[in-house]
Order: C-alpha cells, then sequence, then structure tokens
C-alpha cells in the first residue's frame, strides 16, 4: 500500500477545519452533529475519524489554531516593549482580523457559550484563553519594568485588567458593531489618563 505523504494528511485535516468551521457558522456549534461535518467535509466516515475522534478535538483543533496564532502576534507586540495603550492599539489590530469575514471570531463566541454548559469544551477554553493571558501578562510585565506602571503594581491584577478589555472590545463589534477601534482606545486613554 502506497504511503500517504505529510502534505497529504496536512491538507486532508484541514479540509475537515474548514469543514466544520462552516457548519458551526450556518448551523451553531451546538446544532452541528459529526455526520454534518463529514458530508460537509465530502469525506468518509473512516477519513475524518482518523484525524478527529470527537466534535470536541475538532473544535480544540480550531481553538489551537486560531489562539496560536493570535499568541504569536501578541508575543510580537510584547517584543516591541510599547506602552500598554500602543500595545492595546496592536491588539486591536489582531482582534478587527478576526472580527472580518472568514475571522474566527464568531465562532469564538459559540464556542465561549457552549464553555458554559458543557466541561469538555470549558476545558478546551480554560487552557486557550489562560495561554492568551501569559502572553498578555508579559506585556504588563514590560509595562512594570519601564516604569510605565509603579513597580508596587500586582501584575496578576493589571493582567486581567488589561486582558479583559480585549474580549470585551469583539464582543462589542460582533454583538452591537460598535464602538470603533478609535473611539475604544480613547476611552482606554481616557481610563488610563493619558
Amino acid at each position: 500500500m502506497p504511503r500517504v505523504s505529510e502534505d497529504h494528511l496536512t491538507a486532508r485535516r484541514e479540509q475537515i477545519l474548514v469543514a466544520a468551521r462552516a457548519c458551526f457558522l450556518r448551523k451553531g456549534l451546538h446544532n452541528t452533529s459529526m455526520q454534518d461535518l463529514i458530508k460537509e467535509a465530502g469525506l468518509s466516515v473512516g477519513a475524518v475519524y482518523r484525524y478527529f475522534k470527537s466534535k470536541d478535538e475538532i473544535i480544540a483543533a480550531i481553538a489551537e489554531g486560531v489562539v496560536g496564532g493570535i499568541r504569536e502576534r501578541i508575543d510580537e507586540v510584547a517584543k516591541r516593549r510599547l506602552p500598554l495603550v500602543e500595545s492595546m492599539s496592536l491588539l486591536l489590530d489582531v482582534i478587527d482580523e478576526q472580527l472580518a469575514p472568514g475571522g474566527a471570531l464568531p465562532i469564538a463566541l459559540q464556542v465561549w457559550a457552549e464553555a458554559t454548559i458543557d466541561p469538555a469544551i470549558g476545558r478546551i477554553v480554560h487552557e486557550r484563553y489562560t495561554d492568551l493571558r501569559t502572553s498578555v501578562r508579559t506585556l504588563v510585565t514590560h509595562s512594570v519594568e519601564s516604569g510605565e506602571l509603579p513597580a508596587s503594581a500586582d501584575i496578576d491584577d493589571v493582567t486581567a485588567a488589561y486582558y479583559a478589555l480585549i474580549p470585551g472590545y469583539a464582543l462589542q463589534r460582533l454583538l452591537i458593531g460598535t464602538p470603533d477601534r478609535e473611539a475604544f482606545l480613547r476611552g482606554v486613554r481616557a481610563l488610563y489618563n493619558r
């Protein structure tokens, strides 16, 4: 039997993930079955189950891809050691990309909601978003080191508050369409007194 190339395996896996995203956007996370995903992917049952044993594994793979990409972007921003408001401006660019057509935030919102009632998805969300908050913590640590924030600032407390701004912006934009990026940044500057 001929061996399947790594490129072929990667392409099939991505085909399944693309199909899952389409199903989740069309039917919702909760209403999408594995049978729906298999049909959308145009593959056999065995082919899909070769890559993913459950819908939760597919959700985890989608979350890992999205969060991994966002974490890389946060880490790039952190390397620049910018003031927190300037860093927030760059992070909002990342969020706006994920709000655009084809972006991951519409699915993320469904995953967040499902996490409140499904313990398996709750674990996925906990792991991914804890990971993101760790990257955001680096931004806050740099701000304490640079003197932008007082040395007495509790880094974990500030990280929790700063991090909350990011999904807060995303949810408002996704659910009600406002505020725009510049209005949000004006609000952050006013809160921050900068």
